[in-house]
């Protein structure tokens, strides 16, 4: 029992032991959430190692796609451990290791990127000798996207010490993961730039508002304060300003995520612009000063002073400002800015001739209308201050601005008069505008105008109209009606400038006219007040009015005198002078056709009237319309001297010649009308022409060849035409291959797209065969279907280009013609072949002779054949003369045509088809025939060949002969009964052939063979029998034999002279 116990100890001490010699390494648990761009750092620990050996640590990562993938990073024991992706990075010391002790590191990871997310690993290198525990331990890195943003407006901000702030900043984040803010306001001072910001108030993450030492107290005391207006706004207020809080204020936000192990993680960290804030400090001095343009006046000229309050703060203290002349006060304004006038100046502020009044807070205005000479003396303004003291009593501070003296001197009138006119000749009917300038004047004017004939004219001149110093108007006795009517004006343009105005200027009103200008100044009291004139001068100006009747002229001018179908053409009547409403013009459009006879020129026959340009602007359309109206346009300018007539899309109706009347009317001052002149224009010719044509046909020339029954293409290609609106029609034209020299119309196919057949296609029965489409606009074909021979010929196509007049008929602008297409159509190439080998028939007699006729090639798939037999005898019968030559008896032995009828060949044959005929016809294929006669009699010997006709079908499903041809013989011989030879035995059996003349040459040669073999062995015991010059004297040849092929004659087997010596 205490062995075991001993036992149990030993092993809990030996297990104690191993494990506090374990290596373990940790790193900072995750997953770590990192915002993009952050400075990251991971710790990292080994222990459980041989003490007084430095570790090492060596980092990777694996991506979340690829979790067994490593990236080596960063080592401290290795320069060149990280991968590619991760080395210019560790090279820029972007990514380190930082060593804190000889077991502890931090990976620093300055600004972290998106792909950085992943599995972090800290691996730590073996030291001990032996592998026990962990070397490596990991962690999850998340990389978000840094949301926050804090903004705030920069700005420069002036404050008095004692005064508000109020900033307000933005700051918002769109994070998922659960985060805390805590927002700041902080200030930098401006002298120091290298020294730490000073904490003003702050709301932690927690929610806790605390504030920098400094400013804990002004906290306390609600001086300071921080206030969340909304969800993102933050707003700093601070009361009672003082100068040391002037510097640069800013806004700074920290975004806190908790890790796993309960410790908080500034994740990013960002300032606002930054507010530039000044504070002056507070001083309760002020200074006035009182300003004026100037300080000699005339009477009746204006007086503006200007009292400055320069202090701090004004609006918020109280003054009083009081304006005293020559001790005596004139007004006082109190803080309410309400006017006290003094005793002497209130009827005068009440004419509206005296103002008081605050025009802002530090400035304040006294204003004198129309000085007066006992307004001359010394100016002040005294300001006073009612401050409240701490103990609520009240005490004023005065100051007053130094003296103004302001001196106002009697007027003396140095007025200057000019007279000028917008135009010292005018046409009748025009303005004659006058303008008198008075310059350098002080008191009210009065102007008087005046006209007469000349200026060397001694009577008094007229007066026309006159102009007190009130601004009231009368006219001339002379000029009193027409001025009634409106026809004369007399203004006051500005102060001291006076404008007269003629208008519907007549030949009467040239003359001269003068402007006398009168200054006045006020004298008396208020209660009586007196006017005295104290100067006046006068100018004077000649006017011409020149008649509008001498200077009428009308004209009438064209661009296009040739013009084409579909055009516009302008026509452009010309009225000079210009337009004057009270001499208007009326302008009218005359037009003679091109097919009236008249040629006389004005007012002659033939000219009517399209279109008339009233004196009041309307139009008034004549009785000759150009089409109809709905192309003719007129129009006029806006000076009423060009009038146009436009005409678009010009048809025959529009050729013609124009010319346009003028008639200038007056307008008299009563609205009554006067005919003042009348004018005729030149005549314009215009020619409407067709359009020059742009018609082109493809003319390219090519031959065509073709097989009958084919179907035959040709195309007709329009390449320009003149007009996107152009039709054509198309007419096809033949000549005939036969060598004819009238082209035969074939078909036309209209602008509408109707069909004519022309008199050729009856003639050869084409209409069901020709086909002629329209593939495009410029594409037409011509289609022969079934093409015969006879269709060989030359075509071509015909286009004539038709375009629409604007009058809407159709007009035939063209005729081209194509190129030329030969068409060959050509009866299939004879190619017919009968064979020719000939062969040896021998039957006897009762037999049956079988004769054969093949065609191995024929001219068309379509052909059909008409096969005849021919036999020829003679006396000879070996005779090798060909077939049908004289001195032969040829006979039809059978015939069938290609209509498959016996008999109807190329001949009659001497036995009649029946029953009893003894001859066999036998078709196996479409170019295998076969004749057999039955029942051979001897007359049936001769020379036997077929004879072919190959027929086609033509288009017109007529059958015609294309080819005939002959086979080759077969010679027939008939062995009559009982009669036999020797070579006709061996040659009717197959047997005996075999045995007679094939087996003796295999046996022959085995003997020969034999007798070599025997020969060869028995020479060397036989030397002294050989001959000379060692020849054997035995020698043997081959045996030759020869037979006929035919059978007719037996081989011949010899033995040739030599064979055995």
């Amino acid at each position: 029992m205490a062995t075991s116990a001993l036992r149990l100890l030993l092993a809990c001490a030996l297990l104690a032991g191993v494990a506090v010699a374990q290596r373990v390494v940790t790193v900072e648990s995750g997953p770590l959430i990192r915002t993009e761009g952050s400075h990251v750092t991971i710790w990292c620990n080994v222990t459980g190692y041989k003490e007084g050996v430095e570790q090492d640590f060596e980092w990777s990562m694996y991506l979340p796609s690829v979790l067994d993938r490593e990236i080596r990073i960063v080592s401290t024991a290795q320069q060149n451990y990280a991968y590619a992706v991760y080395s210019q990075r560790v090279n820029n010391k972007e990514i380190y290791v930082e060593r804190l002790t000889r077991d502890s590191a931090v990976l620093h990871i300055t600004k972290v990127q998106a792909k950085d997310q992943g599995l972090f690993e800290c691996y730590t290198p073996n030291t001990d000798g032996r592998y026990l525990g962990s070397y490596s331990a990991r962690t999850n890195l998340t990389v978000i996207a840094d949301s926050l943003t804090v903004t705030a407006p920069a700005q420069t901000l002036s404050k008095v010490e004692g005064d508000t702030l109020q900033l307000t900043c933005e700051v918002s984040r769109s994070t998922l993961q659960h985060t805390h803010l805590s927002v700041g306001w902080y200030l930098r001072s401006p002298e120091d730039a290298s020294a730490p910001p000073q904490e003003l108030v702050t709301l932690s993450r927690d929610f806790v508002l605390r504030s920098g030492g400094p400013y804990r107290q002004r906290m306390a005391a609600g001086d300071l304060r921080l206030d969340k207006t909304s969800a993102t706004a933050y707003r700093l207020t601070i009361h009672k300003l003082q100068p040391v809080d002037q510097g640069l204020l800013y806004c700074q936000a920290t975004e806190w995520i908790q890790d796993p192990d309960d410790s908080w993680f500034a994740m990013t960290r960002k300032q606002s612009d930054k507010t530039q804030l000044r504070i002056q400090p507070t001083d309760r001095d002020f200074s006035i000063q009182v300003s004026t343009e100037r300080r000699s006046f005339t009477a009746g000229e204006p007086l503006e002073l200007r009292c400055t309050i320069e202090a701090q703060s004004v609006a918020e203290r109280f003054f009083s400002v009081s304006w005293v002349f020559s001790s005596s006060p004139l007004a006082v304004v109190g803080p309410s800015a309400v006017p006290v006038l003094g005793p002497d100046y209130v009827a005068r502020e009440a004419a509206g001739q005296m103002t008081v009044r605050k025009e802002s807070a530090n400035v304040h205005l006294l204003k004198l209308q129309h000085l007066r000479p006992s307004d001359s003396g010394k100016y002040i303004c005294r300001v006073t201050e009612r401050e409240k003291t701490p103990t609520g009593d009240f005490i004023d501070r005065s100051k007053r601005s130094r003296n103004v003296q302001i001196t106002v001197t009697s007027p003396q009138s140095n007025m200057t008069v000019n007279m000028s006119s917008a135009a010292s000749d005018v046409v009748e009917g025009d303005v004659i505008q006058l303008t008198c300038s008075v310059m350098t004047t002080t008191g009210p004017l009065s102007v008087a105008w005046y006209w007469k004939k000349d200026e060397d004219e001694t009577g008094a001149p007229q007066e026309v109209a006159t102009v007190d110093r009130d601004g009231a108007v009368w006219h001339g006795p002379s000029y009193r009606e027409r001025a009634s009517y409106g026809d004369i004006r007399v203004e006051k343009v500005q102060g001291s400038t006076f404008t007269l105005s003629i208008y519907n200027s007549l030949p009467g009103d040239e003359g001269q006219y003068s402007c006398v200008a009168t200054e006045w100044q006020q004298t008396g009291s208020e209660l009586e007040i007196n006017w005295e004139n104290i100067g006046e001068k006068s100018d004077a100006k000649k006017i011409s009015v020149k008649t509008v009747e001498s200077s009428f002229v009308v004209s009438a001018s064209s661009r296009t005198p040739y013009i084409t179908f579909g055009d516009s053409f302008d026509l452009i009547c010309l009225v000079k002078p210009r337009h004057n409403p009270r001499v208007p013009t009326s302008v009218t459009w005359r037009f003679k056709p091109a097919s009236t006879d008249s040629e006389e020129e004005g007012q002659g026959d033939g000219f009517k009237e399209l279109v008339t340009f009233t004196r009041e602007g309307t139009l008034q359309w004549g009785e000759q319309l150009l089409g109809l109206g709905t192309r003719t346009t007129v129009d006029r300018s806006h000076s009423n001297t060009n009038f146009r007539l436009s005409v678009t899309k010009a048809g025959r109706r529009e050729a013609g010649k124009y010319q346009c009347t003028a008639v200038l009317w007056r307008r008299n001052y009563d609205n009554s009308w006067s005919r003042v002149a009348n004018r005729t224009s030149n005549l314009l010719g215009i020619s409407v022409v067709q359009p020059e044509s742009k018609l082109r046909v493809q003319k390219t020339n090519q031959s065509q060849a073709y097989l009958e029954d084919s179907r035959v293409r040709m195309n007709c290609s329009i390449t320009s035409q003149t007009s996107a609106d152009s039709q054509h029609a198309v007419l096809w034209y033949v000549r005939r291959a036969s060598g004819s020299e009238t082209d035969e119309l074939l078909l036309r196919i209209e602008r509408s797209g109707a069909f004519e057949y022309g008199a050729y296609a009856d003639e050869e029965r084409l209409r069901r065969r020709v086909q002629a489409e329209r593939l495009s606009p410029r594409l037409y074909t011509l289609t022969l279907n079934r093409a015969e021979s006879s269709d060989s010929g030359t075509y071509y196509c015909l286009v004539e280009e038709w375009l629409s007049d604007p009058d809407g008929a159709w007009y035939r602008l063209a005729r081209e013609a194509s190129g030329f297409t030969q068409v060959i159509v050509r009866q299939p190439e004879i190619r017919l072949q009968v064979e020719e080998q000939e062969s040896n028939i021998t039957v006897p007699e009762s037999g049956s002779i079988r004769l054969g006729c093949s065609i191995p090639s024929q001219s068309s798939r379509d052909s059909r054949f008409s096969v005849s037999w021919y036999v020829e005898r003679s006396d000879n019968e070996y005779d090798d003369a060909q077939p049908g030559e004289e001195g032969r008896q040829r006979e039809c032995v059978f015939s069938i045509g290609h209509d498959a009828v016996f008999g109807n060949g190329n001949c009659n044959p001497r036995d009649e088809s029946g029953p009893n005929s003894r001859l066999q016809f036998e078709r196996q294929t479409s170019d295998q025939y076969s004749l057999t006669i039955q029942a051979a009699r001897p007359s049936d010997a001769g020379r036997y060949y077929c004879h072919v006709e190959e027929w086609l079908l033509n288009p017109r499903n007529a059958w015609y002969r294309l080819a005939t041809n002959n086979s080759g013989f077969t010679f027939v011989s008939v062995r009559a009964r009982g009669a036999s030879s020797v070579h006709s035995v061996v040659c009717s059996n197959e047997s005996l052939f075999y045995f007679v003349f094939f087996y003796p040459f295999p046996i022959f040669g085995i003997l020969l063979i034999a007798l070599l073999l025997v020969r060869f062995k028995s020479r060397n015991n036989n030397k002294s029998q050989e001959g000379k010059n060692g020849a054997p004297l035995l020698w043997i040849k081959e045996p030759h034999l020869s037979y006929s092929p035919t059978c007719l004659d037996p081989p011949a087997l010899s033995l040739h002279p030599g064979s055995v010596d």
